[in-house]
């Protein structure tokens, strides 16, 4: 089966950010080691962030060192708390319907070895 990319990569980052602030390579470590199937890359993760920052979803800080490279933080917004409750409530209903599917799936599988 080819790869799939993450449909709720939005869903996942704005999770995170709820918990704290971070930064791109940060957020994707994250998903990384808490996910059980991380199924978003790092380009789907910067357009994300991007998107979701146009959106009003996300707000950014710039944080510059010294020495270095700039490095931009994302902090979720009150409107982005809001998707976040969206996200949430869409997540659930496939969550049941997933249920569902694996519930028919096992039965038919049960049914089909007679």
């Amino acid at each position: 089966m080819a790869k799939r990319y993450g449909r709720h990569t939005p869903a996942f980052l704005l999770l995170q950010l709820a918990y704290a602030p971070a930064y791109g390579g940060m957020l994707m470590k994250r998903l990384e080691n808490e996910l059980p199937y991380c199924f978003s890359d790092s380009a789907m993760i910067y357009r994300s962030l991007k998107d979701m920052e146009s959106d009003g979803l996300l707000e950014t800080t710039w944080e510059t060192k010294e020495t270095g490279k700039p490095v931009k933080w994302y902090n979720i917004t009150k409107k982005g708390l809001e998707m976040l409750d969206e996200f949430a409530e869409d997540i659930r209903k496939r969550h049941a319907n997933f249920e569902y599917f694996l519930s028919k799936y096992h039965s038919a599988k049960l049914d089909s070895n007679k």
